[in-house]
């Protein structure tokens, strides 16, 4: 059976329409990536959803479908960080690299995964590439302190498909929710994902908490998970599907950060970065901040896998800051 059924509930307008539950999202979202559905099904299903919106219980139903046809990448000594980078950058420098190296040199393993869905645009993956992290060719278990990139395509060629969708109708579709907040890893894994817009807080943050997921969630920098650097903006962390606050909105927006390059092509940011690392300009202080969040999250996960802690508080709400002493100009 197709997908016409479900075409009929989710295409009727924004008034209209009826929204999925978490199995129909499922065997809905299922057929698209296995390819058993029309060019004319899946670009109605994108344009339904666009007009619609997703809710919760659908973007959940569209994780189950996606996890269970991704090619996993297998565990690690150490908890994952998953980076999804799929905008990347227009007015200020691609930073994903930078948020990924810093959290590999705290010894964690580092999976940033992306497709180029915004051809205008320098991706984190060129950037990396220059610093020496090519792309992956197979998918294969990431040791701690190392980074890798792998395309999504590797992990499912069905989503690719549909990202690819966007060049030709010109709008997102759910692939890019999904690819945001999917957990592409065996065993435990933090994912750090953002919004660019208030909704999509609400709706990402409810389906983090629907599915269990174990997650750093903010506005990002251009639609990258990274944290932007003009701005101090809520972030929220999520163990096993609680949610922790981890740092309220600060109002204000800086015109200038100091210390970032004023080109953002590949060349200029992955010079930049490098003298990041090397200590010879200063880490954004939004992204030391945004280190120490992924750090915590990976804490509480371990204290939560320990049956002894189970009396710990280790789930008190923290607001966390790299550097109490100074503060983010408003």
């Amino acid at each position: 059976m197709g997908i016409s059924h479900y075409i009929k509930e989710i295409g009727r307008g924004a008034r209209g329409a009826k929204s999925l539950d978490r199995e129909q999202a499922r065997d809905l979202f299922g057929q698209v990536l296995d390819g058993s559905v029309t060019d004319l099904e899946i670009g109605a299903f994108c344009l339904a959803m666009r007009i619609k919106g997703e809710t919760p219980e659908e973007l959940a139903g569209f994780l189950d479908a996606t996890h269970e046809r991704l090619a996993l990448v297998p565990s690690a000594p150490r908890t994952v960080v998953v980076i999804p980078s799929y905008n990347g950058a227009r007015k200020l420098p691609v930073l994903t690299p930078l948020l990924a190296l810093l959290l590999a040199r705290r010894g964690l393993p580092v999976l940033v995964h992306g497709a180029a869905s915004e051809s205008s645009r320098v991706l984190a993956s060129s950037v990396l590439a220059k610093l020496g992290h090519l792309p992956a060719s197979v998918i294969r278990t990431i040791e701690p302190g190392q980074v890798v990139f792998t395309p999504t395509g590797l992990l499912s060629s069905g989503l690719e498909r549909l990202l690819d969708v966007r060049r030709v109708v010109g709008l997102r579709n759910p692939a890019h929710s999904v690819v945001k907040l999917m957990r592409p890893v065996e065993g435990d894994a933090i994912v750090v994902s953002s919004y660019t817009h208030p909704e999509y807080a609400q709706s990402m943050a409810a389906t983090f908490e629907l599915t269990g997921a174990t997650a750093l969630l903010s506005r990002g920098l251009e639609g990258e998970s990274v944290a932007d650097p003009r701005r101090t903006a809520q972030v929220d962390g999520f163990v096993r599907g609680r949610r922790i606050p981890l740092q309220q909105q600060q109002p204000g927006t800086l015109s200038v950060v100091a210390g970032l390059p004023a080109e953002i092509d590949v060349d200029s940011t992955a010079a930049y970065t490098r003298e990041v690392l090397a200590g010879d300009r200063p880490v954004p202080e939004a992204i030391e901040r945004q280190v120490a969040q992924v750090l915590r999250i990976a804490d509480l996960l371990g204290a939560g896998n320990d049956t002894a802690s189970s009396q710990r508080t280790a789930f008190e709400p923290e607001t966390i800051e790299a550097n109490p002493s100074t503060k983010e100009a408003p």
